[in-house]
């Protein structure tokens, strides 16, 4: 389905929690966040039929997010329930890892192809304090059981001045010999504490790395290959460049509300509706979706939420 500037819409991100076990600087206020009543998050049930209904609208792409998505114990159900509905081609998970090595191998018969782990430092001292006291071993390790499992992954990392700016080689260069990809990912004036000397646009990144070569683009990715790599680098500019022009998704949160764009107040609600009143709902909301964010350096998001409520 398109919207009104002539997009196709086809991929849905769904938040089936705003928990988390890690309490990351970027996402969420350090007190973490206020817990909502059991009967105020979707259930399973309700998260399949809004798929159901979406994907009779041409969404044909899901990625669950969170929060953490592992922290919901019926993560590997609803992921095995969406994966069998008609006209889903792919679902995603999005991961800080901890929690995967005990059940990527379900994760995996259960549908899900691909797995992206957020991985902003390979410093163990700097994982515990941009996490707020996670363990760095523990996400490596959740890394290697995607990818035993046969997942194709993906690793997030958040560009921040002054704490990982050091680190980007490194980081880029562990797509020399493991068969990953790393996408560099522009700070995003989110939370109060942004500040402009903390931000890096990737293009100042891309000139620091040597010998690569262009691919093209992934989705809203601008996609490289350092020479010799077995996988790729990919920079996604929201704030320096944004990709508007190209967005092809919208977001469900853990709440029922579905937006648009995830930098607009706009939101719509669609817990306890039939199936037709659901599509229609949707229909709405890809209407509503706006040209272009208003999100720079000096112009926050105009989301009411933080990123941990809204869904990765």
């Amino acid at each position: 389905m398109k919207d009104l500037f002539g997009r196709e819409i086809n991929y849905m991100r769904i938040s089936v929690t705003d928990l988390c076990n890690l309490r990351c600087r970027y996402c969420m206020p350090a007190s973490g966040v206020q817990k909502m009543r059991h009967d105020d998050i979707m259930s399973e049930e309700e998260i399949i039929t809004v798929i159901e209904a979406a994907s009779e609208l041409g969404i044909n792409k899901i990625r669950f997010t969170g929060g953490e998505p592992l922290v919901k114990k019926n993560i590997v159900s609803i992921c095995r329930r969406a994966s069998r509905i008609s006209g889903i081609d792919e679902v995603c998970l999005t991961t800080n890892g901890i929690l995967l090595p005990p059940i990527a191998d379900e994760l995996r018969d259960a549908g899900v192809s691909r797995i992206n782990i957020s991985l902003d430092t390979l410093k163990p001292e700097r994982y515990s304090y941009i996490t707020r006291g996670g363990v760095l071993r523990e996400a490596m390790q959740g890394i290697d059981a995607a990818i035993k499992a046969g997942f194709r992954v993906k690793l997030n990392t958040v560009l921040i001045g002054g704490f990982n700016d050091d680190e980007i080689s490194d980081l880029a260069g562990l797509t020399l010999s493991m068969d990953i990809d790393i996408r560099f990912i522009e700070l995003m004036p989110m939370l109060e504490g942004f500040s402009e000397g903390k931000f890096i646009a990737s293009q100042k990144i891309l000139d620091t790395l040597q010998e690569v070569e262009a691919l093209g683009t992934d989705g809203v990715a601008k996609m490289f290959r350092l020479k010799g790599a077995r996988g790729s680098i990919g920079f996604i500019s929201p704030v320096s460049r944004a990709f508007c022009a190209n967005c092809n998704r919208i977001r469900l949160t853990a709440d029922g509300y579905i937006k648009p764009c995830l930098h607009s107040d706009t939101e719509i609600f669609v817990r306890h509706k039939t199936r037709e009143e659901l599509k229609s709902l949707i229909i709405n909301a890809i209407q509503a979706k706006p040209e272009s964010h208003t999100l720079n350096l000096y112009h926050h998001s105009q989301s009411l939420r933080t990123m941990n409520r809204i869904g990765g």
